[in-house]
This record gives structure tokens, sequence and C-alpha cells, in this order.
């Protein structure tokens, strides 16, 4: 692995500090504060330029409200067969992985709006509303098999 380039575990922990901050609707600024930390190694952490320490993950973990499990969910084996310690025992060449779209602000904003939604029912249809967009949009139509959302 090029020296210089973040983990690709610390990369992922630090996208899911930046999703549970922003669906908390927390800045940076705060979060650090929150922390004893300036908003710029709130940055670092979430780019996965610095690693997060035990200590500081367990309070983070505090202040998101959330497990420290939390932040290694979802993490693909591709993720960790990226780790350097896995690419020197032999495992599969990096790749250059495509950005992950619950990382993007685009999405957290979008769910964040989205349950702010008081209404169950206004809710719904405008689940349904993009569900049939996206569907047209892929030229997939019909039902794709997709969880209803919670009510």
């Amino acid at each position: 692995m090029p020296s210089g380039k973040p983990n690709p575990v610390d990369v992922h922990v630090g996208s899911r500090v930046r999703l549970r901050r922003t669906l908390l609707g927390l800045s940076q600024e705060k979060l650090g504060e929150a922390i004893g930390l300036t908003f710029q190694q709130v940055q670092k952490y979430e780019r996965g330029a610095n690693r997060i320490g035990a200590s500081r993950l367990w309070d983070l973990s505090r202040v998101l409200d959330v497990p420290v499990s939390f932040f290694f969910e979802e993490m693909d084996d591709s993720v960790a067969s990226r780790s350097p310690r896995n690419v020197m025992r032999g495992a599969e060449e990096e790749a250059e992985a495509e950005a992950d779209p619950m990382t993007k602000r685009e999405t957290l904003e979008l769910v964040r709006s989205y349950y702010r939604i008081i209404d169950p029912s206004i809710r719904k249809r405008i689940y349904d509303l993009t569900k049939t967009l996206a569907q047209s949009a892929a030229g997939n139509e019909g039902r794709d098999g997709e969880p209803e959302p919670e009510q």
C-alpha cells in the first residue's frame, strides 16, 4: 500500500463518524467542542487521514450516542482486505472503489430531511414517489422487493 494513503479501515470508521454526526445535525465544530478537539481534527478523523485511538472512539460513541461497534458496521470484506496488513499478506490488490452513496452529504441531508416529516402518510407518499422516480430512471418498472419504510 502506498505510504501516505489512509488505511481503508480508518476511512470507513471516519465515514461512520461523519454519517452519525450529520444525522444528528452536529457541525464538525460542535462535535469537536464536545470531545475537546478542533473542527480540523474532526475533519481529519472523518477523512481517515488521522487514526482514531480507542479512548477517542469511546468518547465519540458517547457523544454520538451509539455503541463503539457502530463505527465498524457495514464494513465490506473488501475494506478489510485492503488494510495494509492484509495487502502485505498477499490479499487482493487495492482497487479504487466507487464512493459509497451513504457517505455523501446529499444522501445524509436527504435522509435527515425525510425523517423530519412528521406525518407518516406524507412521508410514505414521498417514499413511494422517490421509489417510482428511481425505477423509472433505471427503466425498472414495478416492485423491486425493497422493504417498506417504517411508519
